[in-house]
């Protein structure tokens, strides 16, 4: 007698509907049939395949002995004062990864992860101190969002959409994880699947040039770019990848991508750090960038973000006069500029705080406790 064991079995989270309809082929089914085995998985939630009513019994009968619809482990989940709810998922070999749902009055966004650690290593990150282990394949990723939407629906009592939004803003930098990144994107924009327009999912990326030219052809979605300096110098200190991709060939690059992309500008992050990057020729630096590109028009957004301290960063907050004062003179220049509202502070779910467990194979945690001396750019 032969046994199965589950995961020799072929988890079809990690197909997008091509991949699916593949799969079925093999099977002998036609490609409607996996049109319906998609719409069971991602907008019904269905876990098994026995609930599958409207396959035929010869169809599920191959699907339970060869594949599985299998989510993540969840290790513990949190909730803020503020309904906030962050999610610690289990994917194996001692790591674990974080989403999180913001609720808001008019939408619901899910912040995704897309590797267990992340190997740019952003001097102001708690995920970048704890180093890389691995990339998360197509179904992990998106078997955040499925667990999320559907265990929020019977949270909250209903059967409309929760979700509305996701940016891939949680642990990871998405774009060196490219080829399970866009599978994963187009199960989130399938109709078939969850059905969300282009210009409610965010990729932000630390600048991975080669990639968001790729992005670009292959699944344009809205863009966010995390910036956080405003010339090569200070950049290169907060965000190494800098020293590959220099500000002229991102900030080209980002230029470039609005021919594909479903919204008139790109999204800058910029943490505010404080006497780092927070000073007032700063933002007049910030705004000599900026206007090298897109011929004079509003080309782009900048959204300031408070940090959120963690003591193995050796850097502060800059204070909210601090950060007025910036956006001032960002918007005084002509720059849209939006402060980001810190949400679910309380239990680390926001931005930069996301942390997980990762069993670093990159010795980062190390090399950057060793480079903890902070640029202090004070005016008096």
């Amino acid at each position: 007698m032969t046994t199965t064991t589950t995961t020799s079995l072929t988890n079809l989270l990690n197909f997008d509907l091509p991949g699916l309809i593949a799969y079925c082929q093999e099977l002998g089914e036609k490609p409607f049939r996996a049109t319906q085995l998609f719409r069971w998985i991602h907008q019904r939630g269905a876990p098994d395949f026995a609930q599958m009513t409207d396959l035929a019994k010869s169809l599920r009968e191959k699907l339970t002995a060869q594949a599985r619809i299998e989510g993540l482990k969840i290790l513990t989940q949190q909730e803020s004062r503020d309904g906030t709810i962050k999610w610690l998922f289990d994917v194996g070999d001692g790591n674990a990864v974080e989403a999180v749902f913001i609720p808001e009055d008019d939408r619901g966004t899910l912040c995704v992860s897309s590797q267990a650690g992340c190997a740019v290593g952003c001097r102001f990150c708690s995920t970048g101190h704890q180093g890389f282990s691995r990339n998360l394949t197509s179904g992990e990723i998106i078997a955040q969002l499925w667990f999320a939407e559907h265990f929020l629906r019977q949270h909250l009592q209903t059967s409309e959409r929760v979700i509305t939004n996701v940016v891939m803003m949680g642990m990871g930098e998405p774009l060196q994880n490219y080829s399970a990144l866009v599978p994963a994107l187009k199960i989130m924009l399938d109709d078939h699947g969850y059905g969300l327009s282009r210009r409610r999912v965010t990729v932000s990326t630390s600048g991975v040039v080669p990639m968001m030219e790729r992005l670009g052809q292959d699944c344009p979605v809205a863009l966010a770019v995390s910036l956080h300096a405003p010339n090569d110098a200070l950049r290169d200190y907060l965000v190494p990848l800098n020293k590959k991709y220099p500000l002229a060939e991102l900030l080209q690059t980002c230029e470039d991508y609005l021919q594909f992309a479903p919204r008139d500008f790109v999204t800058f992050e910029y943490c505010m750090l404080d006497g780092v990057n927070d000073q007032p020729e700063h933002a007049q630096q910030l705004i000599d960038l900026v206007r090298q590109y897109g011929n004079g028009k509003a080309w782009c957004k900048l959204n300031l973000i408070p940090f959120n301290p963690f003591p193995q960063s050796g850097l502060q907050r800059s204070s909210n006069a601090a950060v007025q004062r910036f956006a001032q003179l960002l918007t005084q220049a002509g720059i849209v500029t939006t402060v980001r509202k810190t949400r679910g502070d309380d239990i680390d779910a926001a931005c930069g705080q996301l942390a997980g467990d990762v069993k670093d194979r990159t010795g980062a945690a190390d090399r950057m406790a060793k480079q903890r001396t902070i640029r202090i750019h004070r005016t008096h």
